[in-house]
């Protein structure tokens, strides 16, 4: 079996060093690189095709966010794990604007990262589901999308083809409206896996790594309309 390829750019010695343990240990991981120069960082990027990139939030010598967005502009398809010192909001929002697949506090447990690891891995999105079910910030990330929506309106007319099914739009739509997956099962009377079996459907179709930007194209397409929050 093929294994993860992960790097990482923490720059504390000893908790990186715990990570690589933890991530060999489990025989499906193996560490590409490590480093926190953003030059070094997109190197290794470039020349070993990581599948997934733990990034620290709490970075002193880079901006993490900023590492974040360069790696997903060189790399789309890299999964993006952020962990941070402690629980913010506004990391939180910023992290989903980057298009991290992951979002955790370090204090997360060796088993829970590594599973995280392997799920992000095979496309899963795993910010948290209660993230988009905080009103405060569902409010915020319902707005980013109408400004991407906006920005990008005059390129040309809406494509009406999707290729998405309409249970997927449906999904979207929910996604859109702040809605967690387990709300989204519980309204549509489905399971959770069922709606995790969807997104990572939707997001192969569109070739997109997360949902924010699958709800974006959705919506520079004209497939779902913008709700109020």
């Amino acid at each position: 079996m093929e294994k993860i390829r992960v790097i990482i750019i923490d720059e504390q010695p000893l908790f990186r060093e715990g990570i690589r343990a933890i991530l060999e240990s489990t025989g499906e991981c193996t560490i590409v690189g490590t480093s926190t120069d953003i030059v070094e960082v997109l190197e290794l990027v470039r020349t070993s095709s990581p599948d997934v990139a733990l990034i620290d939030a709490g970075l002193t010598s880079s901006d993490p966010l900023d590492i974040a967005r360069q790696v997903r502009h060189t790399a789309p398809r890299i999964a993006i794990v952020i962990l941070t010192p402690n629980e913010d909001e506004e990391r939180l929002f910023q992290s989903i604007k980057v298009g991290a697949a992951a979002y955790y506090t370090r204090n997360i447990t060796p088993n829970e990262l590594a599973e995280a690891v392997r799920k992000v891995s095979r496309g899963e999105y795993l910010i948290n589901d209660d993230v988009l079910s905080k009103p405060q910030l569902a409010s915020r990330v319902l707005k980013s999308f109408r400004e991407l929506t906006v920005e990008e309106e005059d390129e040309g007319a809406k494509d009406l083809y999707s290729p998405l099914s309409s249970r997927e739009v449906e999904i979207l739509d929910y996604i859109a409206r702040g809605n967690s997956n387990k709300e989204i099962a519980k309204s549509l009377k489905i399971s959770d896996q069922t709606v995790k079996n969807h997104i990572t459907s939707i997001l192969k179709k569109l070739s997109v790594n997360d949902r924010t930007a699958a709800v974006v194209h959705a919506l520079r397409h004209g497939w779902i309309k913008m709700h109020d929050s």
